[in-house]
């Protein structure tokens, strides 16, 4: 190394501010390094951006394709203890072969077969289950057990023991979606293992959780207090979609109540608050009518999308794919963000917005770019 040279990485010399290089400020810069430090003036740029430059890439993920590595799957590796899940986790290409899909969210295709069980564990990640296709698998979460059906949100909060049991003749997949990359970039994860086998082999249409709270607008007086992550465990296809459909009934009918022309959107929230299911992840559930179009939307914080069902287009940036029904949508910071419909199309949606707007840090740009 010569005596200009430093491992601290230089600006440009003649950058606003930056110091004229020069033997003493290149034993300086070796100090900085010797001694784990970092000038800011080297680094502002990066570390300081005018606007988000997120290191995920926007990315589609092709469900056919998943489902195929899954069936596979399914024939080669068992679910047991040490694997724990035969979950396959979502890589964004911008992340470095992380099994991240953003930053801050995990996206996985699970898959049991006929019979299986996934064993009981639990860990302060909260999980969801959407459910695209198929039934006859009863997730168990703290002993109640909680049917799985398409179009199907359920909610495992965490530190909840739970497994998962497949009472029929057949395999089923769905999306699995977790705030792992923030928990373990926060460095707070714990986890346990539970009972062998799954508690409750039970295979009830309606579960203890839903028997109590899934009464639209209705909470019972026993139960007192907000909670931290919704107590509905299951959040149904026939109530979301009905929802969708009034809505855009209404703007049918010349009223209030879409987002946007032909564009329809729900929340799931948590009847204790009012707020999100789950304290870092937002659920929704979008339905685009034929040839109508979302507005474009740009939002710090990143965003996954499934096509629940239809066909239609997304724009992220300067790429644009055709979906179908399935595919997966990895949406990064700040990148805007528009769908346009070939046929009526819905999407479920999950994002790490509640984690933003509790640092006050999420900011939202609607309309062309």
């Amino acid at each position: 190394m010569t005596s200009t040279e430093s491992p601290v990485r230089l600006a440009m010399p003649d950058a606003p501010g930056q110091p004229t290089p020069s033997p003493d400020l290149a034993r300086l810069y070796r100090d900085f390094e010797n001694e784990l430090l970092v000038p800011l003036w080297t680094e502002i740029g990066d570390l300081m951006p005018t606007s988000p430059r997120p290191d995920a890439a926007a990315h589609v993920w092709r469900w056919a394709r998943l489902l195929e590595i899954a069936r596979r799957s399914g024939d080669l590796v068992p679910v047991g203890r040490g694997g724990e899940r035969r979950a396959i986790a979502l890589a964004n290409p911008g992340l470095g072969g992380m099994p991240y899909a953003t930053p801050t969210l995990w996206a996985a295709i699970q898959y049991l077969n006929p019979h299986e069980d996934a064993p009981v564990h639990r860990h302060t990640q909260h999980a969801f289950r959407f459910v695209v296709e198929g039934e006859g698998v009863w997730t168990v979460v703290d002993g109640d057990a909680v049917a799985m059906r398409r179009g199907d949100l359920l909610l495992t909060p965490g530190w909840r023991f739970h497994g998962h049991h497949n009472q029929s003749e057949e395999p089923m997949a769905w999306l699995d979606g977790l705030d792992i990359p923030f928990v373990h970039a926060m460095g707070s994860a714990f986890f346990e293992l539970g009972p062998d086998v799954v508690a409750n082999r039970a295979t009830p249409a309606r579960s203890y959780a839903e028997r109590l709270w899934a009464h639209p607008g209705l909470r019972p007086v026993s139960q007192s207090g907000p909670v931290a992550s919704s107590p509905v465990m299951a959040y149904r296809w026939e109530h979301t979609d009905a929802a969708l459909s009034a809505q855009l009934d209404l703007e049918a009918e010349g009223q209030p109540g879409v987002v946007a022309p032909g564009h329809a959107a729900v929340r799931f929230s948590n009847p204790t608050t009012g707020g999100d299911v789950l304290p870092t992840i937002r659920a929704e559930m979008h339905r685009v009518r034929s040839r109508a179009a979302t507005v474009t939307r740009r939002e710090v914080g990143s965003s996954v999308w499934q096509v629940f069902d239809g066909t239609g287009r997304v724009r992220l940036g300067g790429r644009e794919w055709r979906v179908e029904r399935g595919d997966l949508v990895a949406v990064p910071s700040w990148v805007p963000f528009t769908v346009t419909a070939e046929s009526d199309l819905d999407l479920f949606r999950f994002s790490d917005t509640p984690i933003f707007e509790g640092l006050h840090a999420h900011r939202v740009q609607e309309g062309d770019e």
